[in-house]
């Protein structure tokens, strides 16, 4: 099992190795080239370049991107609080066929003692006032850090676009099984959240190409762009393998929905996400 990072908070030098230990190795935010201001030293970037292993069959935006690079929870960073997500929307104005870079402008609503509130608009970075998608989130605070912990040395990695990436469920460790669920192995540091639990990142890339198979299969095509997702975090994934179950819904001509709901079975299978997601046919 994992250490969470909580247990170290009266040992301020060991807190603030570890965080560096784990910020440094998540996977989220690092693969999909996303940098953010309130953590990571040098200057402010709130864009990410669009590789072709982030888009969909009809060449939007995936959501899970969307996700990853706003995760929208009340501007909480990890040098301040431990947070944790509650709730994650993205609505999509314009799949985004065709963007090279986006741009992430985000705005808090409200911060509390634990809870906080904030949103985003998405946007072509090369021209801005073609909106792409609008997130909204809130988050929870479970924990204090100790006082004095600095911003880090960025650690992101080189990835160059080719039509050979794999895709980027694949990344995260993600597969279909044989019984036909979608699934994650058992929590491992590099997907894992300081608090050792399953990070948004993994969660949003595994639950969306559950969602998204069961829409092909329903609709009979991959050529899919997402309309709009809403997820809720129910419970901290803690041990895994984390399995999904899916409901596809037909809705009106070339609209199809998919409920998901997310299980740590090595927790007593415990619900751990619960998420809906609206797809629509490209034209």
């Amino acid at each position: 099992m994992l250490r969470d990072i909580r247990e170290l908070t009266d040992d301020p030098e060991e807190y603030a190795a570890e965080l560096r230990r784990r910020w440094g190795g998540l996977l989220s935010y690092r693969y999909i080239g996303r940098s953010y201001a309130q953590m990571d030293l040098g200057p402010e970037d709130n864009t990410v370049t669009v590789r072709r292993d982030m888009r969909d069959g009809a060449g939007g935006l995936l959501l899970a991107v969307l996700g990853i690079a706003s995760p929208e929870g009340g501007h909480m960073s990890d040098l301040e609080a431990v947070p944790n997500p509650v709730i994650h929307s993205c609505q999509i104005l314009d799949p985004g066929v065709g963007v090279e870079r986006i741009e992430i402008v985000s705005e808090e609503i409200k911060r509390g003692r634990q809870m906080g509130y904030s949103r985003s608009k998405i946007v072509d970075a090369d021209h801005p006032a073609r909106v792409l998608a609008l997130t909204e989130g809130q988050g929870i605070s479970i924990g204090t850090p100790p006082a004095g912990l600095q911003k880090m040395a960025a650690n992101p990695l080189e990835i160059a676009d080719s039509p050979a990436l794999p895709p980027l469920w694949e990344v995260f460790g993600a597969r279909l099984r044989s019984d036909g669920r979608w699934a994650l192995p058992e929590l491992s540091v590099d997907v894992a959240s300081p608090d050792a639990a399953l990070h948004i990142g993994p969660q949003f890339v595994t639950l969306e190409a559950a969602a998204v198979q069961r829409a092909a299969e329903l609709t009979g095509t991959t050529r899919l762009h997402g309309v709009s997702s809403h997820v809720m975090f129910v419970a901290r994934g803690k041990a895994g393998p984390f399995r999904v179950e899916t409901e596809p819904l037909m809705g009106a001509p070339g609209a199809v929905a998919v409920r998901v709901v997310m299980h740590d079975e090595g927790c007593d299978d415990r619900v751990t996400t619960v998420g809906s997601y609206l797809f629509r046919r490209a034209d």
